[in-house]
């Protein structure tokens, strides 16, 4: 599996999730599969199947967590360059075309998440402004084929 970038806020909150699907959601699902056997026959079961799909679930998402643990690469403050964009770089751009102002915290794509424009460095913006310097303006072609222009105003480390 490829490094997983994390920031240290992010290394926390993987470690906890991981901590609490072990410990708290295991023992609900095992709870569920114990009170489903007492109904009877397990091979006409709904609810025993349900619990034992949801531990299989629960196994897996697990296993996922775990790995991108010991892949992780927690950045700290003193690795995040504050004149170029880098992950951990809360950035400030401008796209030319709309006008608007909008601020971007870098991370990495484990951590990524738009609805607190938290950007990944595997996106395309992401990919486009790292390494760039303040001032500079950018091209980004969207998924969908669109080219945007944004101009970096601002650079600061998370």
């Amino acid at each position: 599996m490829k490094e997983v970038i994390l920031t240290p806020e992010g290394y926390k909150k993987l470690k906890e999730e991981i901590q609490y699907l072990s410990n708290d959601k295991r023992r609900e699902v095992a709870e569920r599969i114990r009170v489903a056997r007492q109904f009877g026959d397990i091979a006409e079961n709904s609810e025993y199947d349900d619990a034992k799909n949801d531990q299989a679930l629960l196994e897996h998402r697990i296993a996922v967590l775990e790995e991108k643990f010991a892949n992780a690469r927690v950045i700290s403050k003193k690795d995040v360059a504050k004149d170029v964009v880098s992950v951990g770089s809360h950035v400030k751009l401008r796209d030319v075309s709309a006008k608007e102002t909008v601020e971007y915290h870098i991370v990495g794509s484990a951590e990524a998440n738009p609805s607190e424009n938290k950007l990944s460095n595997e996106s395309p913006v992401g990919k486009a402004i790292l390494g760039k310097k303040k001032g500079e303006t950018v091209e980004v072609q969207t998924p969908r084929g669109r080219a945007l222009k944004y101009k970096i105003l601002d650079i600061k480390a998370a």
